[in-house]
């Protein structure tokens, strides 16, 4: 994060909003405001409120974080208006939300006719940002100045990796990756303690077999300078037991298929609650 954060106005901590909310004040972020209806307290000297008319009348954020669920953003963006329409007039928006495009932000914050248009940053962080191990996707028009992607980038790397693509409907896809990524390592996981538990191992003790196991391979794979293939190769010895499993989940119409078709099936969906 950048040394001198500029204050932030935060709307929803939740899990991720609150997730990259620790992140910024362990990194020294300026007194900022949170806004959210359910939050009991934050650290001092950053104010916690519970609407856009509670905002200090004396606060001026440089950035706007909108961390609501997407259907509630465009009440969030009118309250905000209302209350308080020199901070949607000035501020850069960093969004976190699933779905809700540039254009639509912008719509809701200045009007489909108006000329003027606030800049825009998307993000699409996931779930282990909660541990500082998380990967974010970043998108923001060409046009977006160089200094408001650094920023940007900078508090998303608070949580972990981060990664710019050039077309905003890439988005939909890192969402499908990355986004939803981690809910296919847990399935596996699942799916490795029962199979554990099929072939005769104790509860217990297939459940930390598949947990250590997806955890470490996730590190190792982290850490090493090689490939996902060449690494599989490396714990895969031809005629061995490893060989014989992965011929049934590399066969056609197993894992390649599945997976793809798993991806393809979430960036659609993406597109779909795009608004």
């Amino acid at each position: 994060m950048a040394e001198h954060t500029p204050p932030l106005l935060l709307i929803g901590c939740g899990n991720m909003g609150g997730a990259l909310f620790e992140a910024w004040v362990a990194a020294g972020l300026a007194p900022s405001v949170v806004l959210d209806r359910k939050k009991e307290a934050i650290p001092a000297p950053h104010r916690l409120v519970r609407s856009a008319a509670e905002i200090p009348a004396d606060f001026t954020p440089s950035v706007i974080v909108l961390a609501v669920k997407p259907q509630t953003a465009a009440q969030a963006i009118a309250d905000l208006l209302a209350a308080r329409p020199d901070i949607a007039a000035n501020a850069t928006v960093l969004s976190v939300m699933a779905g809700a495009t540039t254009a639509a932000i912008g719509a809701a914050l200045f009007g489909a006719g108006s000329v003027a248009r606030p800049v825009v940053v998307r993000a699409m962080p996931n779930t282990p940002s909660a541990i500082g191990r998380g990967m974010t996707g970043l998108f923001a028009a060409p046009e977006a100045p160089q200094a408001i992607r650094a920023l940007s980038e900078s508090l998303l790397a608070a949580v972990g990796a981060t990664v710019w693509v050039e077309h905003e409907e890439q988005i939909d896809a890192v969402t499908a990756v990355s986004g939803s990524g981690p809910a296919y390592v847990f399935l596996l996981a699942e799916l490795l303690e029962r199979a554990g538990v099929e072939q005769g191992l104790p509860a217990d003790v297939a459940r930390l077999l598949a947990r250590k196991t997806i955890s470490g391979a996730g590190e190792l794979m982290d850490r090493s300078p090689d490939d996902a293939t060449q690494l599989r190769h490396k714990v895969t010895s031809p005629g061995g037991t490893t060989a014989q499993a992965i011929a049934v989940l590399a066969a056609k119409d197993a894992w390649p298929t599945a997976i793809s078709e798993a991806v393809a099936a979430a960036t659609r969906r993406a597109r779909e609650l795009a608004v």
